[in-house]
C-alpha cells in the first residue's frame, strides 16, 4: 500500500472511530424499587408491560399534578382539572373534607357538575392490590375493556363526571408543554407523547405511593408501644367480642387493613346503586356490596363509605355501633346485624378512635405528604 492510500485509509480509520465515540449511547431508565414494608404482602401488581422506572414515576407525578391533563390549554381555573384536585396528597390521595375545588368532598364533572358515581377512593397501597379496583372492583382482570390503573387514567380524562376532555386535547395540552419530550425520552425512549405513554406514567406514580409508616407499624416491629387506650381499641378492633373489624380490615396479621374483598355492611335495607358490586358479577348476593377500603390514614380521608354519607369517623363509628340496616344480602360477617350493631360503650369507642388514629401514617401527621 502507497504512503497516500495508506494515509487516506487512516483518515477514514478515523473518521470512523470518531463517529462512534461521538454517538451518545442510549441511557436505560433506571429501575423504581418499591420498598415493601415490614408485614406488607410481596405480590405486587405491576404489568410486564409497564415496569416501574425512577424516570416514569418523576413523569407520572408531573401529569397526576398538571392541570391541563383535562385539555384545557387556557388559565381559567374553572376549566382545569388534575388527578390531584379529586386525590389529595395531604388527605391520603382522596377528596378531602376540605378541599378548595369540591368543599362538599363530592366530586363533580370539570364542566359539566355532574356527580361521580361513587365517592372517591384513596391510591395509597394500590400495588398490592390483586381484587380489582374501584368501591366494586369492576376494574379488573376479569374485565376485558377495564382491568388496570392505566385504564382507570384514561377512564378519568374522558368521563362526563371527572376531567371530561377528550384524547386530542389532553395530547395537545401535554405536546405544548416544553418540559414534557425529554422526560418521555427519558422514561420510554424517545420523545414522543402518545396516551398509553401518559397512562403508563401516571399509572407508575399512583403504584409509587406506598404507605406504611406510622405508629402502628413500629408497634408492630417492637419498637413503640401504644397506649393502653390505644391498645385497647386495637384489642377491641380485632376480636368478635369487641368491635369485630378484623374480619373486613384486617390486622396485624394483614397490615394493608383491607382484604380488598367487598361486603355489604348493612349500610342500607333496600339496595337502589346500580353500580354495586352485584351490577359487575351478577351474583344476587352482592346488592350492596363495596369494597372493604383501607383503614390505613382513616383519619385524613373523609368523608366515608361508597356515597360519602358519612363525614367524620365519629359518624362512621355509630353507624357500626347502632345503625345497621337488616336486607338478606348483608355479610354474614355483620355479627351484631340483629342487634342493630355493636353497642360498644362511649369510652369503648374513644379507645377504638384512639387505635385508629395510630394507622395514620407519619409523613401525613407532619404535614410533608
Amino acid at each position: 500500500m502507497n504512503k497516500t492510500k495508506l494515509a487516506g485509509f487512516c483518515l477514514l480509520l478515523l473518521a470512523g472511530l470518531l463517529t462512534v465515540s461521538c454517538r451518545k449511547p442510549r441511557t436505560e431508565p433506571t429501575p423504581y424499587v418499591i420498598d415493601i414494608p415490614f408485614g406488607f404482602p410481596t405480590r405486587l401488581n405491576i404489568p410486564a408491560d409497564n415496569p416501574m422506572t425512577e424516570e416514569g414515576v418523576a413523569l407520572g407525578k408531573l401529569l397526576f399534578e398538571d392541570e391541563h391533563l383535562c385539555g384545557y390549554q387556557g388559565s381559567d381555573p374553572d376549566s382545569l382539572m388534575s388527578c390531584a384536585y379529586c386525590h389529595v396528597r395531604s388527605h391520603n390521595y382522596d377528596i378531602g373534607d376540605d378541599n378548595p375545588h369540591f368543599p362538599d368532598g363530592i366530586a363533580k364533572g370539570r364542566s359539566t357538575g355532574k356527580r361521580t358515581i361513587h365517592n372517591v377512593m384513596p391510591l395509597t397501597n394500590l400495588v398490592f392490590n390483586n381484587e380489582g379496583y374501584f368501591w366494586n372492583g369492576s376494574v379488573c382482570a376479569a374485565n376485558a375493556n377495564a382491568s388496570s390503573i392505566e385504564d382507570i387514567v384514561r377512564m378519568a380524562i374522558l368521563a362526563d363526571d371527572e376531567m371530561c376532555g377528550t384524547e386530542a386535547r389532553a395530547l395537545a395540552a401535554i405536546r405544548a408543554d416544553s418540559r414534557y419530550p425529554e422526560m418521555f425520552k427519558a422514561a420510554f425512549g424517545s420523545e414522543e407523547i402518545t396516551m398509553v405513554r401518559i397512562q403508563k406514567a401516571i399509572a407508575q406514580y399512583v403504584r409509587s405511593l406506598v404507605s406504611g409508616n406510622s405508629k402502628f407499624d413500629r408497634y408492630l416491629k417492637g419498637r413503640e408501644q401504644l397506649t393502653p387506650q390505644e391498645l385497647h381499641g386495637y384489642i377491641l378492633f380485632t376480636t368478635e367480642e369487641g368491635a369485630d373489624c378484623f374480619h373486613c380490615h384486617g390486622s396485624d396479621g394483614s397490615p394493608l387493613f383491607t382484604t380488598n374483598l367487598f361486603y355489604n355492611n348493612g349500610l342500607d335495607a333496600v339496595c337502589m346503586d346500580d353500580h354495586d358490586r352485584y351490577a359487575f358479577t351478577g351474583d344476587v348476593m352482592d346488592k350492596g356490596a363495596y369494597r372493604a377500603p383501607s383503614l390505613r390514614n382513616v383519619m385524613v380521608s373523609a368523608p366515608y363509605m361508597h356515597d360519602g354519607r358519612f363525614t367524620n369517623i365519629d359518624e362512621v363509628l355509630t353507624f357500626y355501633n347502632e345503625g345497621l340496616q337488616f336486607s338478606p344480602y348483608v355479610s354474614p360477617l355483620m355479627h351484631k346485624l340483629e342487634e342493630g350493631g355493636r353497642h360498644l360503650t362511649p369510652a369503648e369507642l374513644s379507645d377504638i378512635k384512639a387505635f385508629l388514629e395510630t394507622l395514620t401514617d407519619d409523613e401525613y401527621l407532619n404535614g410533608s405528604k
